[in-house]
């Protein structure tokens, strides 16, 4: 019998490969995030479009994330995988050349960001749904703590080395070597065996569809859809008014806007290894509860510190800590209570519709913050709380595996 453990994971044949590139591919994501909102501000001196680069860098992909879930379930999700990042890193190379040479107008930039977002999902949730094709069952935890903890590390390195970068080399030079690093991560994703089984069953965007309603009328995904999206909201709108806070209000340079969101990072990094090695089978809704409230009080710190930096850098702590709990229990009732033959399409649609308010926080953020930063924090401290109270009430206690047959029933 297998037993659990960390050493067991990573000597499964595939997952040093995959851990590998995802890290690559996900620092190179954090990095690329925090330079796009300290490029709008330095150079357009704009809240709003630091906002609409947000919006645009992740909505349109949400958009398009029912086909691409349906693609993955047709073709594999290796290839798709190599493609986005390949893809990633020509855009963002094109975006810093055009910064250099001072002929990047705003228009220009969002339909750069724009056209990148759109194949995002197929890595995303690609790299997410290989996770489970690889791992047998008894080690989902603790691969889901790897998973997570791969965004957690990227948080702890990616915006420290993008806001030093920014800081001493300035933003399209940090974009140049960002999209090093999506190639790099392609490289390594190369022939990465998959496993899965391949699906084609009809049209494209039947098949899109046919995700997105298994996802709406199935009990656990759609109150998750609902519940993190809401918590999302909190998230998008802090990530714009941290670094406006730090930079106008602190007076501090890009580098310590990097230095709190690795902190962050550090907490999460320890907080998710942890949760990771205990399970959370009919436990994941208080999980996740607890998490949404824990960020809100984060949050809340955040607000009162608006004005001390010791107290904000006290909330990216709690904020990490938080984060284990909640990155493990989502993902593994994910996993759980989904058909195996869908984990493409449902994965893809309840990844967007989870990700969905961060777009949204993000621009709405835009708007609120210069009208009122304190506005902005009580605004994520409002929906992150919401979002926890609709996991608590939402989410079925009774763990099962529904099945397409038992969706459509319901």
């Amino acid at each position: 019998m297998l037993q659990p453990s960390y050493r067991a994971l990573v000597t499964l044949p595939g997952v040093g490969r995959l851990v590998a590139s995802m890290l690559l591919a996900r620092l190179a994501g954090q990095m690329v995030s925090l330079v796009l909102v300290l490029f709008a501000l330095g150079s357009y001196g704009s809240a709003a479009v630091a906002g609409a680069v947000t919006f645009l860098a992740i909505a349109p992909g949400l958009v398009t994330s029912p086909i691409a879930g349906a693609l993955l379930d047709r073709h594999g999700r290796t290839r798709l995988v190599v493609l986005d990042y390949a893809f990633s890193a020509v855009v963002l190379a094109l975006i810093a050349a055009l910064a250099l040479l001072d002929t990047l107008p705003v228009p220009v930039l969002l339909v750069l960001v724009t056209v990148n977002s759109l194949t995002f999902p197929l890595s995303n949730v690609g790299v997410r749904t290989l996770f489970p094709t690889l791992v047998p069952p008894p080690l989902w935890e603790r691969a889901n703590a790897l998973d997570s903890n791969g965004y957690v590390v990227a948080s702890i390195f990616g915006p420290a080395i993008a806001g030093a970068l920014v800081a001493t080399a300035g933003a399209p030079a940090a974009l140049l070597g960002i999209a090093v690093v999506f190639g790099v991560a392609a490289v390594v994703a190369l022939g990465l065996h998959d496993p899965g089984a391949r699906t084609d069953r009809g049209p494209v965007l039947v098949d899109a569809l046919a995700g997105l309603v298994y996802v709406v009328r199935h009990p656990t995904l759609r109150t998750l859809a609902v519940s993190v999206s809401l918590a999302n909201v909190g998230w998008g709108t802090f990530f714009i008014a941290l670094p406006v806070l730090v930079l106008r209000r602190f007076g501090a340079d890009e580098t310590f806007v990097g230095l709190l969101f690795a902190l962050t990072g550090v907490a999460g990094s320890i907080s998710v290894l942890l949760v990771g090695r205990v399970s959370t089978l009919g436990r994941e809704y208080i999980l996740l509860a607890l998490a949404m409230l824990g960020e809100a009080a984060a949050f809340v710190v955040a607000l009162a510190g608006s004005g001390d930096p010791r107290l904000v850098a006290l909330a990216m702590i709690a904020l990490g800590i938080a984060n284990g709990p909640f990155d493990v229990a989502l993902f593994t009732v994910r996993q759980r209570r989904t058909d195996p033959e869908w984990m493409g399409r449902a994965f893809a649609v309840s990844m967007a519709l989870n990700f969905a308010g961060f777009p949204i926080g993000s621009a709405l953020a835009g708007f609120i913050v210069p009208l009122s930063i304190e506005g902005a924090l009580l605004l994520a401290v409002a929906a992150t709380a919401a979002g926890g109270i609709v996991s608590y009430v939402g989410v079925p206690h009774e763990d099962r595996r529904e099945s397409v047959a038992q969706v459509k029933s319901s």
